[in-house]
């Protein structure tokens, strides 16, 4: 290859030698004084001839002259160039054989037809025309990508006898099928002090003991120093194993700063921290439990403080005992295994009622929706707020586009009644303004709501909910009620109702009966997720006119949706584990309360401790309905296709496939346990 880039040189050189009189010749600065010479000794042959004549001989001696010149200049250079020429053949062969850097040249087989010493030090079995690049070194040539635009080499990485090796591949000829000369470049200290400041990088992290004053009031005297004894022993034990050690600020809070590697050593534990605190005896009706709120990855400190602090909240909004990791793009959860604990005090909805009550005065108007495809939960609570403010003498509007096939009855039945005010969400854009109140209920997701438009269009806002928090908030909210121990939004609104007094009948039956409905409906007849609050939601709703066989006729589905229904509980299986999975071809109208129902009746076989059902929508949509006992978070699992919910009950609607989608949701059971 060399001996050919040589001749290549000679050979330019000699058409250099040939061509170049040629060129200055017809050069523009030699041109020019040709042409006013020529003009000169016309104008002098015009007056005198003679002189004239001497005119042109001068020029065309100068004109050989010229040319014998420049000749001889070009024949010094030609000399020059085969010198250099020379010089360079003699040079390049030791330059390679004495190259600070390890050098083989493989042929297009992969085969190493070259290599110098330093390369024969790593690979001291390397024979030339006999030793294969791939069976060597592991490394094949397709293996180097093609250069991107702008670049003129590709690389990959190697490790050799705990040495790490950046291999840079050129072909010699510009030809991707010739020969490829390798150079490997030493690059161990390089990746060592990458790694070493990956390891060092600085994570903030905020813990705080759940339910901590209950958990401690609800011990006898002699037992409350030993129960909080315990709590610290275990977190600082944790701490201590970080090479760290935590600030506690209050008695039930804590401040911890360690390194990234610490981090990986507590993500590949699963946050084993959360499980030892559960494990520690208490003497009230729950567990102890922490809340953890990680930030890392942050440009500043107090950017993972920030992050800490927001991933602290997330933690809380879910009903603690789990650890939440907010990094720069992405939030990760562990852990929450236990049911949120129930408040007993109702002084929080007491003061929600009060702020609320002070909002709709305020306001010119009050506008109300829920999630898409509202469910009774959601038009229960929805109505439920229409109320209040109507009792407020204000004007109120709750906005629904659509809704699934089993509610269109109930919409009638609303509908029919005169009373309601029921708007598109485009109708509730030509509404609103920045005095109206919008009120979410339901849900706290930007993504998830009716009409997202809506939330940039009012100053003021306020959320009801129930459902775990998720990194997907509304983030302007003026007033946030988010209590994930209540069974429904329906339960919150009812609370809210006991309070807001006004003089006038509270709630008509109907909007009593959608609000039980919803109670209902999200603790599968009061079978799960109910607390003593629950039943005293209920028993007020009950007061004030909610039939139980009106509720009960809001369930009802038709004929066909039954035999879907049951031909999907027919068609399950059992995968190890107690999982229960489902799922049926074709379009179901009624998709997303078919896999709902089907998902709640396969909990009832024996032995399945989750269960999941998976059918498409006539939207093109892929509806996953999850459900479990408690002892599997099915929320954080289809958190992961986008959806959410509670820890015992969980959805998810994808734009995938449903063979896709099937495919996932059997990766996300196979982590189950791990």
């Amino acid at each position: 290859m060399v001996v050919s880039a040589l001749q290549e040189i000679r050979q330019r050189r000699r058409g250099i030698v040939e061509n170049t009189f040629l060129k200055n010749l017809l050069s523009p600065y030699f041109r020019a004084n040709l042409i006013i010479m020529i003009l000169f000794a016309a104008i002098l042959t015009y007056f005198q001839v003679w002189v004239g004549v001497v005119a042109f001989v001068v020029i065309i001696g100068i004109c050989f002259y010229h040319a014998h010149l420049v000749q001889s200049r070009k024949e010094l250079l030609g000399d020059y160039v085969e010198t250099v020429t020379s010089d360079l053949e003699n040079t390049v062969r030791p330059i390679l054989l004495n190259n600070p850097l390890p050098l083989c040249l493989v042929d297009s087989h992969g085969v190493l037809i070259w290599f110098n010493q330093r390369f024969s030090d790593i690979y001291p079995e390397g024979r030339m025309f006999n030793s294969v690049l791939a069976e060597l070194t592991g490394l094949r040539l397709g293996d180097f990508e093609s250069p991107e635009e702008g670049e003129s080499l590709s690389f990959l990485e190697i490790n050799r006898e705990d040495q790490i090796y950046k291999v840079i591949a050129t072909v010699l000829d510009g030809d991707m099928k010739g020969n490829t000369m390798l150079y490997w470049m030493d690059v161990t200290e390089l990746k060592n002090l990458q790694h070493r400041y990956g390891d060092e990088q600085i994570c903030h992290a905020h813990i705080i003991v759940d339910n901590y004053d209950e958990l401690i009031a609800s011990s006898p005297d002699e037992r409350k120093s030993i129960i909080a004894a315990q709590i610290e022993t275990a977190i600082r034990q944790w701490v201590g194993r970080m090479a760290t050690t935590a600030v506690k600020y209050r008695s039930d809070r804590y401040f911890v700063v360690f390194q990234e590697q610490y981090y990986r050593r507590l993500e590949a534990g699963k946050f084993s921290i959360l499980d030892e605190i559960r494990s520690i005896e208490t003497d009230a009706d729950f567990p102890a439990s922490l809340s953890i709120g990680i930030g890392k990855g942050g440009k500043t400190l107090s950017e993972n403080e920030e992050y800490a602090l927001s991933a602290l909240d997330l933690a809380l909004g879910r009903g603690g005992d789990q650890a939440v990791v907010r990094k720069r793009s992405r939030v990760e959860y562990y852990g929450g295994k236990l049911q949120t604990v129930e408040k007993r005090n109702k002084g929080k909805s007491r003061i929600m009622a009060h702020a609320l009550r002070q909002m709709i005065d305020q306001s010119d108007c009050v506008i109300v929706m829920g999630h898409k495809n509202p469910d009774l939960d959601s038009l229960g609570a929805a109505l439920g707020i229409w109320r209040m403010a109507e009792n407020r003498d204000k004007e109120a509007y709750v906005v629904i586009n659509e809704v699934t096939g089993y509610m269109d009855p109930v919409i009638e039945q609303v509908t029919a009644a005169n009373d309601y005010h029921l708007i598109s969400g485009e109708e509730a854009m030509e509404l609103i303004s920045r005095d109206t109140l919008l009120v979410v209920v339901d849900t706290h997701r930007t993504s998830l709501v009716e009409c997202p438009e809506l939330l940039n269009l009012t100053d003021k806002i306020m959320v009801i909910d129930h459902h775990r928090k998720t990194e997907d908030c509304i983030e302007n909210a003026t007033l946030t009620y988010m209590e994930s121990y209540a069974s429904s939004a329906s339960e919150l609104v009812t609370e809210i109702f006991t309070y807001m007094g006004g003089g006038k009948k509270p709630v008509d039956r109907l909007e009593a009966e959608l609000l039980l409905a919803g109670i209902s409906l999200d603790t599968k007849n009061f079978s799960i997720r109910t607390g003593v609050r629950t039943f005293e939601a209920a028993s007020w709703l009950r007061r004030n006119g909610a039939e139980l066989s009106k509720v009960k006729q809001f369930f009802q589905v038709d004929e066909e949706t039954m035999k879907q229904k049951s031909l999907l509980i027919a068609n399950a299986e059992v995968l190890p584990g107690g999982i229960a999975l489902t799922s049926g071809e074709g379009v179901f109208s009624s998709a997303q309360i078919i896999a709902a129902q089907a998902a709640d009746e396969l909990l009832n076989l024996q032995g399945v401790r989750a269960s999941f059902a998976i059918l498409r929508n006539d939207s093109g949509k892929t509806v996953v309905s999850a459900r479990s006992l408690g002892e599997i978070n099915v929320q954080t699992l289809l958190e992961k296709l986008g959806g959410g919910g509670h820890l015992s009950m969980a959805g998810a609607q994808t734009d995938l496939s449903l063979e896709e989608t099937i495919r996932q949701v059997k990766d996300l059971i196979s982590e189950i346990g791990k």
